[in-house]
């Protein structure tokens, strides 16, 4: 069930928006309707994104509830219902079971599952040193505060597994897969107006920014972040802290 202080608000109401199937400022897209003027191929491996979730193989049942939390932080979900969820934390299991790779590595970090092995096991750390719980105990604020420590590379805790891999670069591995991940599910297309492969048929409207027949227009409205999250933070340049958003700059998008 979704924690309602995790729900975005509607700044005209102040009352939060509920969660719904498809999110964002493209009602009515649906990518998968497109689906017949793909090829086979194509077909085949978005078809398997929506209805061939990968099962766990990779990680430990402790570090997927743990990633699962990281995860929902790092990309929250709150604001789709339960059955239009991306599975995040299946796909990177997925990908470091199999292997998959970017086809490079840092020479100072280890291999992508040993990194995960290691970077949750400091993030935990650190939730236990900044609050004296595991992160999976903590609130969504607390949780925020210790994974900017990595974000900034500045971890309080764990120093034996930094010493093994930079908090930083850990970091961008983290999240890099959890947007990659989000972003390749026809859900997200939905929710960001992306009208899905062109290939065969192509693009044709190339100028003033027309929808193509397919897409739909655009559809804004305001909303501002919900109170646990530290998205309408700023952090100034120079500054090491982060700070709300001025009245009135939140939320506007």
């Amino acid at each position: 069930m979704t924690d309602s202080t995790n729900l975005p608000i509607d700044p005209a109401t102040g009352q939060t928006i509920p969660p719904r199937a498809q999110p964002g400022y493209y009602p009515g897209l649906s990518t998968m309707d497109q689906q017949a003027f793909w090829d086979e191929a194509t077909r085949a491996v978005i078809e398997a994104r929506l209805h061939k979730v990968p099962p766990i193989r990779f990680f430990e049942p402790e570090e997927v509830e743990l990633l699962s939390a990281v995860a929902a932080r790092i990309l929250p979900q709150d604001d789709r219902d339960p059955d239009h969820r991306i599975p995040i934390v299946n796909v990177i299991d997925e990908r470091l079971y199999s292997g998959r790779t970017d086809g490079y590595r840092y020479d100072d970090m280890p291999s992508d599952g040993d990194a995960y092995h290691l970077g949750l096991k400091a993030i935990d750390q650190i939730a236990r040193t900044m609050h004296h719980l595991p992160f999976v105990d903590l609130g969504p604020s607390e949780q925020d505060d210790v994974l900017w420590t990595i974000h900034e590379d500045e971890p309080c805790g764990g120093e034996e597994i930094w010493k093994q891999m930079p908090a930083d670069r850990f970091w961008i591995l983290l999240a890099s897969d959890v947007v990659d991940a989000y972003y390749a599910h026809p859900y997200a297309w939905d929710e960001i107006g992306f009208g899905g492969p062109a290939y065969p048929r192509g693009y044709f409207r190339l100028e003033n920014g027309q929808p193509e027949p397919w897409e739909v227009n655009e559809r804004r409205y305001e909303w501002a972040a919900p109170p646990s999250s530290r998205s309408d933070r700023y952090q100034p340049l120079g500054g090491r802290h982060p700070h709300r958003a001025p009245a009135g700059q939140e939320g506007t998008h």
